[in-house]
C-alpha cells in the first residue's frame, strides 16, 4: 500500500507541472513519474483524487487528445469546459494535441 501511494504522489506531482493551457497524456505522466508502462496507473490515481481537489486532473488526456469519460463523475463535457477556458482548442472531440502538448520530456 505505501509503494501505491508513492507511485501515485509520483503522479499527482508531475501533474501539477502541467502548464495551465497544456496538456499531456496518460502515458507522458507515466513516463515523467519513472515509468513509461504506469498509463493504467495514471488513471487509477486521477480515479482517486476528490472533487474539490485543486489538482488539475483535466490536463491529462488520451495520446490521441480524448477527454476522459470518467471525469468529474462521468461528465467528460466538466473536462472540455475546464479545458476550453484554458484557450485549449479541440479538432472534433479530441484536443489538438500538435498545439497543446505539454512539451515536458525529462523529469
Amino acid at each position: 500500500m505505501e509503494e501505491e501511494m508513492n507511485t501515485f504522489e509520483k503522479i499527482y506531482d508531475v501533474i501539477r507541472r502541467i502548464p495551465e493551457g497544456k496538456v499531456a497524456s496518460y502515458g507522458q505522466i507515466a513516463a515523467l513519474a519513472g515509468n513509461r508502462r504506469w498509463a493504467r496507473v495514471v488513471g487509477y490515481a486521477l480515479h482517486g483524487v476528490p472533487g474539490d481537489s485543486d489538482l488539475p486532473c483535466h490536463r491529462v488526456v488520451t495520446k490521441e487528445g480524448r477527454v476522459s469519460g470518467a471525469f468529474g463523475s462521468g461528465e467528460s463535457n466538466r473536462q472540455t469546459e475546464l479545458l476550453k477556458a484554458e484557450g485549449v482548442e479541440f479538432l472534433g472531440e479530441c484536443v489538438d494535441m500538435e498545439k497543446y502538448r505539454w512539451e515536458k520530456t525529462v523529469y
